[in-house]
């Protein structure tokens, strides 16, 4: 990724660590050793994490910027 955003810096950094866990759960941490099942769940571990906490984040955002808009008095 070219020049990522804050949150997707932050969000890289969640699907770095749900991956992380999901190999600490299955007691591996050699990537070359996984089965192609360990690998799909590794990835979909990384992916899911990154996404889902992008998702939070924009959320947050978007709540933050509804609440300094002004209300339209008509």
């Amino acid at each position: 990724m070219i020049d990522p955003t804050p949150n997707e810096t932050e969000a890289m950094a969640k699907g770095g660590q749900m991956g992380g866990e999901y190999l600490e759960a299955i007691g591996k941490s050699d990537l070359a050793t996984l089965s192609e099942e360990e690998w799909a769940r590794f990835l979909d571990a990384v992916v899911t994490g990154y996404c889902d906490h992008l998702r939070a984040l924009a959320a947050k955002d978007r709540n933050r910027l509804d609440a300094m808009a002004p209300e339209v008095p008509f």
